[in-house]
């Protein structure tokens, strides 16, 4: 594995993390106690794993095709992407909320 694909990777698995701590952020400070994510949140953030793997190989030819300098370096492709999904499901996660479908409940105690 080369520097520029191990940078791609340190910058996927950030994201991947921003996507779980920003979301679980939001309920700590609605829900007390344990939490537990549901059928929904599964869901989510299965599909925020999908995307960044998509972008994994998916964004290195994108670029390609768009001709730009600086698109044609793998790496920044990659980490653009990361930033695009991220912001995706800051708005993914918006609409589930307005939706009132929640990512994370409160563990109910016995």
């Amino acid at each position: 594995m080369s520097m520029q694909q191990l940078a791609a990777l340190i910058s996927t698995v950030f994201f991947a993390g921003m996507i779980w701590l920003r979301t679980r952020a939001y309920y700590t400070y609605r829900l007390r106690g344990r939490m537990q994510l549901t059928r929904a949140g599964l869901l989510f953030f299965a599909a925020a794993l999908a995307l960044l793997l998509l972008g994994w190989f998916a964004a290195p030819a994108l670029g390609e095709l768009s001709r730009s300098p600086l698109l044609l370096n793998a790496t920044a492709t990659r980490v653009l992407w990361d930033i695009a999904t991220y912001y995706v499901f800051i708005v993914a996660h918006r609409l589930l909320l307005q939706q009132r479908v929640a990512v994370f409940t409160a563990v109910e105690r016995l």
